[in-house]
């Protein structure tokens, strides 16, 4: 690796803290190591340099120029390119053109090294994990929303299509699927769990969105529902972008590995992923206390109180994923009540201003 331009990464790091994401620090610099494995020093500094709304080139040439920096146009597109390619910034279409911008650390550059992780990124990232992360898991609203497993959702029960995996996957016109960067990551440093690796979702709205792409591999509608049937077999919680339109991707996740989901067992925080609209109920009059459930539930909601089982509503995120295990159907979901029910940003400049209000950020720079 080369050797580390300190000033470079710093600002870039400065910068990624300053987007509604948030990049904490580390106390002893896990961030800027991370960052050094990742970018050149010149790609550190341009990055910093990025808004999270999309420009081509010319505009972030001129930009820059405004600031007293030469930049040829031509020269920055192939520099940004070669970025985008490699997961560090943000690409998609404006009117202008192809566009590129700021890419949060998590959710964006992390997941997108899905196809390049190796162990020594996993082990920066866990360095940095154990020291930071769950200052970033701490703050309102959430990064993920649990969506329940649809078996445990009783048939009679109105569900909103936000709501519902299944219809988040019928709504959608491309599918894909790419291996679980948190279980890769575990897996590298010597702490890999046993469940499926190739179970991370993609959703996009316009057909063919990832027919090329090098990570994630394409599917039809039905192999996404098959896909995401496999993860609830094997008792993973569905979790989305927290987010009512456009929802992008269904992680099927972990306790044991996910970045999110370690936080609530972890780091005992259980607001570091938002819970579902719905909640667990167990009928004492059907319930043999064989503990089947017990040991499906992740987040240590359930407990066996002279024989039955209890639901500790305080732990329960409402994912469902005990209730298929139950051989007497003792547990279904309910809906929760009006105050209980956490409020779902619209869509993702919802979530970017809710997120920047809570930490007293001005969202009005970055974009």
């Amino acid at each position: 690796m080369q050797h580390m331009s300190t000033n470079s990464f710093e600002r870039l790091a400065k910068h990624l803290d300053d987007l509604p994401n948030g990049f904490p620090p580390a106390p002893d610099g896990a961030e800027l190591r991370l960052l050094e494995k990742l970018f050149a020093p010149e790609e550190a500094d341009l990055a910093a340099e990025l808004r999270l709304t999309l420009e081509t080139p010319a505009q972030i040439a001129a930009r820059l120029a405004e600031g007293g920096a030469a930049v040829d146009a031509r020269e920055l597109q192939t520099r940004l390119k070669g970025m985008a390619r490699k997961g560090l910034i943000n690409a998609g279409r404006t009117e202008g053109g192809l566009g590129y911008g700021a890419l949060p650390f998590v959710v964006g550059i992390y997941e997108a090294q899905a196809g390049r992780v190796d162990a020594e990124l996993a082990r920066l990232f866990e360095a940095y994990y154990r020291q930071a992360f769950s200052q970033m898991l701490a703050v309102q609203p959430a990064f993920h929303r649990v969506i329940p497993v649809n078996e445990s959702v009783k048939v009679d029960m109105a569900i909103r299509p936000y709501e519902s995996a299944t219809d988040l996957i019928k709504g959608a016109q491309s599918w894909g699927v790419l291996d679980c960067i948190c279980r890769v990551q575990k897996s590298l440093i010597g702490e890999g769990c046993h469940h499926p690796v190739d179970v991370c979702m993609a959703l996009g709205y316009k057909p063919g969105v990832f027919d090329h792409s090098p990570v994630i591999r394409s599917l039809t509608m039905d192999e996404a529902l098959a896909t995401l049937q496999r993860a609830a077999d094997a008792g993973l919680v569905h979790s989305v972008s927290n987010v009512c339109e456009e929802v992008t991707y269904i992680c099927n996740c972990c306790t044991c590995a996910c970045g999110i989901l370690r936080g609530v067992v972890e780091s005992g925080l259980p607001n570091v992923v938002a819970r579902s609209a719905f909640l667990n109920r167990a009928d004492e009059d059907l319930c043999i206390g064989c503990e089947a459930c017990l040991d499906a539930c992740q987040f240590g909601a359930l407990a066996l109180v002279e024989g039955l089982v209890q639901v500790k509503e305080i732990r329960c995120v409402g994912c469902g994923v005990c209730i298929p295990v139950c051989p007497e159907g003792a547990l279904g979901l309910v809906r929760r009540s009006p105050e209980d029910t956490l409020s779902i940003p619209r869509n993702e400049e919802d979530w970017r201003l809710q997120r920047s209000n809570t930490r007293g950020i001005d969202l009005g720079k970055v974009l």
